[in-house]
């Protein structure tokens, strides 16, 4: 039998893994964003984040409202990561996948990598 300070420390392990993942991803948006030229902390900004996000990636912001549209958010969502990629020189079918399946690893190799350059 488990007891209640099994959970609580359970609790607590799953919650930091969580804060170290959220930390991880928000930096590597921050530095990605920053050698694209655009202001960092524009990534943890929700909503204006995506129009940066957007603007990165030579698409208009109006692509936000596709995200509402069920089945559609899918193709744009894909278009927009895929030319987001491209403009650190990694556009393609093997990046885009990578950075679906595989994010939580491959966009801190984008930001933290020294070869890997903003093209635009």
């Amino acid at each position: 039998m488990i007891g209640e300070t099994s959970y609580i420390l359970l609790l607590a392990g799953i919650v930091s893994f969580g804060l170290v993942v959220m930390v991880l991803f928000y930096s590597s948006c921050w530095i990605l964003f920053s050698k694209a030229g655009e202001p960092g902390w524009a990534s943890i900004v929700p909503i204006y984040n995506m129009i940066v996000y957007y603007r990165i990636g030579g698409n208009p912001w109006y692509w936000i409202l596709f995200m509402f549209i069920p089945f559609a958010n899918i193709y744009f969502g894909i278009k927009a990561l895929n030319d987001f990629l491209k403009v650190y020189g990694k556009g393609g079918t093997g990046s885009v996948l990578l950075a679906l399946f595989f994010g939580l690893f491959y966009l801190p190799y984008l930001a933290f990598s020294k070869n890997v350059k903003c093209v635009v």
